[in-house]
């Protein structure tokens, strides 16, 4: 079995050094910082089991450091605190943010030991990184959105309301959501309606002092809006927190019939806007960075460094799939890109690799496509149906057209209809269109 690492992070170099040999004496494989930045290169290029990190350093210290790692997503170790005249007040902000343990020097060596071995068992134990709320951005529209969830989930007092999180496609709604679910409490992702008509209070039962989410609910019909009606009204007889997510108008669909009335209403009373990413193209940098440092912790993907001209043509793109999008963007460019950074080539080469459309081998006209693409389709609607069975009927044809088009390749018919896969699944499974070529 591989030794653990330890990062010992301090700018006295006798500290380091004596930190290093009880640590080595132990069988520790142990990595010296003498400052933050040090720290912060380090940190980026792999993930220790355990830091040991002073408080008081010249370039920054230590609680600041802490801070960057827990926004920035990269606090997926436990961090033990050091200090020679460490406070109270010190040690509960450490502990606040997300330290494991505070230790003051001088330190003893029993009790170096014992805490390293007590957060070494708890390193196993911890999740590995994943986008958080915090992850989606320091700009003024995201701050004021946090603080409003904030003020949301911390409403303790009151009986958790159902919320309601609108936005375009990709924009981060369940990163929303997941924000206002407590740890270790449940946690119900609900894409399909025939639940709510079945078995409503089934589902509140499996979520007990959790919350369900649901992405869409445009798409549920009226009985299942009527269930989901249900749902919500009960939700506080088992501490649910239902949260419901929409990229469409629903008062416009409530206009047209297609969205129930009373539903609408009750998710009126908390809703939020959140925007998407083209609205807030200033965090895409350090979105880019986020998403290659989760590669590397999820994915075991080495880091890679994106330079400044490919950060600046990343933020300058534009993102009809949001996040998701961009993570693919990201994630490609990782794994293609030769140099040793990523940069502007690299990204146009990306970003612009569907532009081509590549002639037809097929002989006769040059302007025929390919497998019967852009043919125009001759339609027979029934007029007489409600407008949502009209629309299902459109959606059925427009899909097993373009199935057919790309000879089932579900990322061109993503990329045709600008739906996200997860999504695209759904849609289909709902209008019952068979997936071939």
């Amino acid at each position: 079995m591989a030794s653990k690492h330890i990062l010992v992070i301090d700018d006295e170099i006798g500290i380091r050094e004596l930190l290093r040999d009880i640590l080595q004496d132990e069988g520790y494989q142990v990595q010296l910082a003498e400052n933050a930045a040090t720290a912060r290169a380090m940190r980026l290029h792999e993930r220790p089991d355990v830091v040991l990190l002073d408080i008081w350093m010249p370039d920054c210290d230590g609680i600041t450091l802490l801070k960057e790692w827990a926004n920035g997503g990269l606090l997926t170790m436990p961090v033990v605190m050091m200090s020679g005249h460490g406070t109270i007040d010190t040690a509960v902000e450490a502990t606040r943010i997300g330290a494991f343990d505070f230790l003051e020097k001088p330190i003893a060596l029993q009790k170096l030991l014992k805490t390293v071995a007590i957060a070494l068992k708890h390193s196993e134990q911890l999740p590995k990184s994943e986008m958080n709320l915090i992850s989606l951005g320091k700009s003024p529209m995201v701050v004021a959105l946090k603080e409003r969830l904030d003020k949301i989930a911390s409403s303790a007092s009151l009986a958790p309301s159902p919320v309601l999180l609108i936005g375009p496609l990709g924009c981060g709604a369940e990163l929303c959501a997941r924000f206002l679910h407590d740890a270790n409490t449940p946690w119900l992702e609900l894409v399909e309606g025939g639940q709510l008509v079945t078995a409503p209070l089934d589902v509140l039962e499996a979520a007990t002092d959790g919350v369900v989410y649901l992405p869409e609910i445009a798409e549920f019909n009226k009985t299942e809006q009527k269930g989901l009606l249900l749902l919500i009204t009960k939700a506080e007889k088992y501490n649910v927190r239902v949260v419901c997510g929409t990229r469409y108008n629903l008062q416009k669909l409530q206009a047209e019939g297609l969205f129930d009335h009373n539903l609408l209403q009750m998710l009126s009373a908390v809703s939020l806007r959140v925007p998407g990413l083209d609205e807030h193209k200033e965090d895409i940098p350090d979105l880019v960075v986020t998403i290659a440092n989760l590669q590397f912790e999820v994915a075991n993907v080495p880091y890679r460094e994106f330079d400044i001209a490919a950060l600046n043509a990343l933020r300058n793109a534009h993102w009809p799939g949001g996040i998701a999008q961009l993570d693919a963007v990201v994630r490609n460019l990782i794994q293609t890109s030769l140099g040793d950074k990523v940069t502007l080539d690299d990204v146009n080469r990306v970003i612009h690799q569907f532009d081509v459309d590549f002639p037809s081998e097929k002989k006769g006209d040059a302007n025929q496509p390919l497998n019967g693409a852009n043919v125009p389709l001759v339609i027979e609607a029934n007029l007489d149906q409600p407008l949502r069975e009209a629309r299902d009927d459109f959606e059925r044809l427009y899909f097993n057209h373009h199935i057919k088009s790309v000879a089932g390749n579900m990322n061109k018919l993503a990329e045709i209809s600008g739906l996200e896969r997860t999504h695209l699944y759904r849609k289909l499974k709902q209008l019952d269109v068979k997936i071939k070529g």
